[in-house]
């Protein structure tokens, strides 16, 4: 029997017709105690109830019918991550973004530039100068959190989601979809406050492109942190 049901709406679209990557990896999470890594094996519907199916080793599937969407299960992750620069250099870089314009997918519910701010996240990660890394300025919107006003987990995956892909895009233009996706939430964030995104490329195997992506404070203490494998479409 599904323990539950997903629902992704049309604001949390990636391409027009398909979920945020990350958006919908961290619903799927939210069925996992603690860390988790989600592998996407269908682009999530939109306006479709999916099943949430878990199995007595602590892993779930997000199903339509008998599709499989995503699958997802407990993780450790483990990377090395750079130290993050000043919320002014993250602003720096982000407003020296060169490649809205030729933007793929410029609805995107975290770095489309036809998004607003309370309807997406607009976070639009940059190359910073001298760095081998883009980052990020971020201030969540109040509509992203819960009741106490901390920011819901499955934002906090969609945040982590697009720097990395920005990280790989600033060395290469190329299209490229999110793949897998693994992120521990170590410190909750909460709306209003004042936040650093950062990503990284990690390594890369034919068409398989390894990221990580962090989430610091106004003090840089570290967040939240992601690991993804990129698929660059043939």
């Amino acid at each position: 029997m599904p323990a539950g049901k997903i629902i992704i709406t049309p604001q949390f679209r990636g391409p027009d017709n398909s979920g945020n990557g990350g958006y919908t990896c961290g619903r799927l999470a939210s069925y996992i105690n603690g860390p988790a890594e989600v592998t996407l094996k269908l682009p999530p519907p939109l306006n479709q109830a999916l099943d949430v199916v878990q199995d007595p080793n602590g892993g779930a599937a997000l199903m339509k019918g008998e599709q499989t969407i995503a699958t997802a299960v407990p993780a450790s992750i483990h990377l090395t991550i750079p130290d993050p620069p000043s919320y002014e250099t993250a602003l720096q870089a982000a407003g020296q973004h060169s490649m809205m314009e030729v933007h793929t997918y410029p609805g995107c519910f975290v770095c489309g530039p036809a998004r607003k701010k309370a309807d997406g996240l607009c976070i639009f990660a940059g190359r910073v100068e001298n760095q081998d890394y883009v980052a990020a300025p971020w201030i969540p919107e109040q509509c992203f959190a819960d009741e106490s006003g901390v920011i819901r987990d499955e934002i906090v995956w969609a945040a982590l989601d697009c720097p990395g892909a920005w990280a790989i895009l600033a060395r290469k233009l190329r299209p490229i979809l999110l793949g897998r996706m693994a992120v521990e939430i170590m410190k909750p964030v909460k709306a209003g406050q004042v936040l650093v995104v950062t990503g990284w490329q990690i390594a890369e195997e034919g068409r398989k492109i390894e990221t990580g992506t962090a989430l610091f404070d106004e003090n840089s203490d570290l967040c939240a942190k992601g690991r993804s494998i990129w698929i660059e479409l043939k």
